[in-house]
């Protein structure tokens, strides 16, 4: 059994799907966040309703009832969560150096060039 690592500020993908759509919406209910959501990936809507019910727990959405509806917004700005991103990618990969980041920036390889062909097939055996 695998176990489990520290908590993370950053939601996990699908959680961050559901944030951005609500970003994009302002308010909505869970069928107004699957739908935004279905333009790139088939979800059920129990599905996205289980999402957005764990972003509450964490205290990233709000709910609100409206008849027999729950309507979900973002508590969470997305520049705030932009920032929690960057501090992790910066504590994780850069030794807590916003230096070391704006340095790497400035001399990375284009976005084009694959993480293949940047480590040449190096990443698959340390991962094995």
């Amino acid at each position: 059994m695998r176990k489990a690592g520290p908590p993370r500020d950053i939601p996990p993908p699908l959680e961050l799907q559901c944030l951005k759509a609500l970003w994009q919406i302002g308010e909505g209910s869970v069928r107004d966040v699957r739908a935004v959501l279905n333009e790139h990936r088939n979800l059920a809507y129990t599905t996205v309703m289980t999402v957005l019910d764990r972003l509450v727990r964490r205290g990233a959405v709000t709910r609100r009832k409206s008849g027999r509806a729950f309507f979900y917004s973002p508590l969470v700005e997305k520049d705030a969560m932009r920032r929690l991103a960057v501090r992790e990618i910066v504590e994780t990969y850069f030794d807590g150096s916003e230096h070391a980041l704006a340095e790497w920036l400035q001399h990375a390889p284009p976005p084009e060039e694959s993480v293949e062909e940047e480590t040449d097939g190096r990443l698959d055996a340390v991962l094995l």
